[in-house]
């Protein structure tokens, strides 16, 4: 059995931060992809949109599967095919092509997020994942922190192919680690996971749930305004206020460090206040953030801070918001947390491909677009909360402000 060790935990953010470091890595690629496959924006933000839809519908499988077979080789398997992936990437020639690539690039890498989720509930329990979660999420920040400034200068130095290169030698780095480092983390495995009455059973088991249902669109709909703001920055950075693919990475820099302080300070708090309350935090702040960020760009000047500066306090927000969401909608299930991980990624990712899907069609000469989609997510994450997660909590008798 895996034990909790500083090395465990780094290669858990590894594993969940692949399929953000996906994304956020080739973002300041995207204007340059457009040219050099002579395509539209539109067709480019597909790269992104069907890189979700298949990382929230692979997790629907690799949960059951892991729940079956454990946590290791299912986790082996997808990092192969990830890499494999990731090198079509780098040699796609069409868009469409690109797009194909991608989807296979998305079935993947789910397999990180989910299982390194799984494995932080297998291995710390449900009173210590919530915060073992933040840490993570804290530590995995850097990642797309320094993915867009060094994504954009390699875009700039050698094209955006090199992007796709760093992915592949990368995700063969993970396979080896996960190969020498991981044994299996599961001690519930069920034979009968697999079977298609046991999954529809689970998965009712979990949505009939209000807490976990409430939790779940909570995690969902914060995670959905920062797709908002990945789908969209590109264009509103580059093309709107004129910055440079690495002035831009450095931009995108600095929202992620205010999700970096969210989850530090989630970590650093969550014995003290609870995993109710920081939630609770998080969801106000989202809803704040979000509607100062659409009135300044609606009656604001034309300047970049007009979205920096509110994105920051969401991106903050959104660090309180998910360690919290999904610790407290896994805990009480400790033999189906690969599916209670999976569908809660499922939805994540569902929810945030159709926004930027919807972000991508209605880009034009402002950031209002994006800037409503973030709004809403803020205000529907604590619209959930408010009627679901705290009502079941103060019936519960357990903190919930």
């Amino acid at each position: 059995m895996t034990a909790p060790t500083a090395a465990l935990a780094a290669l858990i953010t590894t594993l969940v931060a692949l399929g953000p470091l996906s994304t956020d890595f080739y973002l300041p690629a995207l204007p340059a992809i457009t040219t050099a496959l002579n395509t539209d924006v539109a067709s480019t933000q597909l790269t992104l949109s069907v890189f979700l839809v298949g990382l929230g519908a692979g997790q629907l499988v690799y949960g059951p599967l892991s729940d079956r077979f454990g946590r290791r080789p299912v986790l082996l398997f997808g990092l192969v095919v990830y890499l494999l992936s990731s090198i079509a990437c780098a040699f796609a020639a069409t868009i469409e092509t690109l797009i194909a690539a991608r989807f296979l690039q998305s079935l993947g890498a789910c397999a990180g997020p989910v299982l390194g989720r799984a494995i932080v509930r297998d291995v710390y329990g449900p009173h210590d994942s919530a915060r073992m979660l933040s840490y993570i999420g804290a530590a995995m920040a850097l990642a797309p922190l320094i993915g867009p400034v060094f994504g954009g200068a390699l875009t700039v130095w050698f094209g955006w192919r090199a992007t796709f290169v760093f992915l592949t030698v990368f995700s063969f780095a993970q396979t080896v680690l996960v190969w020498r480092m991981l044994d299996e983390t599961n001690a519930h495995r069920d034979a009968a996971a697999l079977r298609p009455g046991r999954i529809v059973g689970n998965f009712r088991t979990l949505l009939v749930d209000p807490l976990y249902r409430g939790v779940l669109l909570c995690n969902s709909f914060s995670y959905s305004g920062l797709f908002a703001f990945i789908s969209g920055s590109p264009f509103v950075f580059i093309n709107l206020f004129g910055f440079s693919p690495q002035a831009m990475g450095l931009a995108f820099g600095f929202m992620v460090s205010g999700y970096i302080a969210g989850t530090t300070l989630s970590g650093r708090l969550s014995r003290r206040l609870g995993a109710p309350r920081l939630l609770a935090a998080g969801a106000v702040l989202g809803a704040v953030a979000g509607i100062t960020m659409l009135g300044l760009t609606v009656a604001g000047p034309h300047h970049p801070a007009t979205v920096m500066a509110p994105m920051w306090f969401s991106a903050f927000a959104l660090g309180m918001v998910m360690p919290n969401a999904m610790a407290i909608g896994m805990g009480p299930y400790p033999k189906i947390a690969g599916s209670a991980a999976s569908l809660m990624g499922f939805t994540q990712m569902g929810l945030a491909a159709l926004v930027g899907v919807l972000v991508g069609h209605s880009l034009n000469s402002s950031a209002v677009p994006m800037a409503v989609a973030i709004a809403s997510a803020g205000l529907a994450c604590l619209a959930s909360y408010l009627m679901w997660v705290r009502p079941v909590l103060r019936a519960a008798d357990q903190p919930a402000p």
